[in-house]
């Protein structure tokens, strides 16, 4: 059994404070892949860096308490990419990528493009380059499971107030329509969904008003695989019990050994 976690951390020195380490440290995941660090290397603490039991390994953001991706691993990885291969979003610290054999892991923190037109238009470019990323990962033929916040619910299922949120980034037309491509054209695979298909299954909620009391949520937190790997999920959980961030861990068990 292969466990894997995806969590956006909303900051790991904040997320540290609230028990996000002693949480981990219990889950005995092989992979834990995080997102939005806010953090430099010189920021991070021996716990952060190196979990009792695990490896760590990050991609920073050039700007100070900004973005970030990483991933922990109970086994060393034959390679380690930072980045993609774009200057302007490899900047940003958003992905990261171990390799184990055929097997490759990755974080990634795409951008958000609601604080305004300019990084809606930086979301849209980021979306038009990391596309054919994807589809040279998945025409490489190795297995890939991509961990993330992806910054965008895929369908009406997956946010609460779909109806209102037609014209807000995260749930525009063009971003959905790129998702679907990646599933449909591509042929990756959204995980939790080819388990799960019950409405209200959300990983974020916005910190205004009472969005997580009343479970006003989006699911913008996906593990997206390539189709082998994606076939042998078996168990899929979102953690709510304990508050480490805005975001909720999404957890995914899968029935290999690769």
């Amino acid at each position: 059994m292969l466990k894997i976690i995806a969590a956006n951390l909303n900051g790991i020195r904040s997320a540290s404070k609230k028990g996000f380490f002693v949480w981990m440290a219990k889950q005995d995941a092989d992979f834990i892949c995080v997102q939005e660090l806010k953090a430099q290397a010189a920021d991070m603490s021996p716990e952060m860096l190196a979990p009792d039991g695990y490896h760590g390994y990050f991609h920073y953001a050039e700007k100070k308490g900004y973005s970030g991706a990483g991933i922990y691993s109970k086994r060393l990885p034959d390679k380690v990419i930072t980045g993609f291969g774009n200057p302007e979003f490899d900047a940003e610290g958003r992905y990261v990528q171990c390799d184990y054999g055929d097997l490759s892991i990755i974080s990634v923190y795409c951008p958000s493009g609601s604080s305004g037109e300019e990084r809606q238009l930086a979301k849209f470019r980021f979306m038009e380059v990391f596309l054919p990323h994807l589809a040279a990962l998945k025409a490489s033929g190795r297995e890939v499971v991509i961990c993330g916040d992806w910054n965008i619910a895929h369908k009406e299922i997956d946010l609460k107030n779909w109806k209102g949120n037609k014209k807000n980034s995260g749930f525009l037309p063009e971003e959905r329509a790129w998702l679907t491509r990646l599933f449909d054209e591509v042929a990756l695979v959204d995980v939790f969904r080819r388990v799960d298909e019950r409405a209200e299954q959300y990983t974020w909620w916005s910190n205004r008003g009472q969005a997580w009391a009343n479970n006003v949520g989006w699911r913008l937190d996906y593990q997206i695989a390539t189709p082998g790997i994606a076939a042998t999920a078996k168990a899929v959980a979102i953690y709510k019990d304990e508050r480490f961030s805005d975001h909720a861990p999404l957890t995914i068990n899968y029935d290999t050994k690769t």
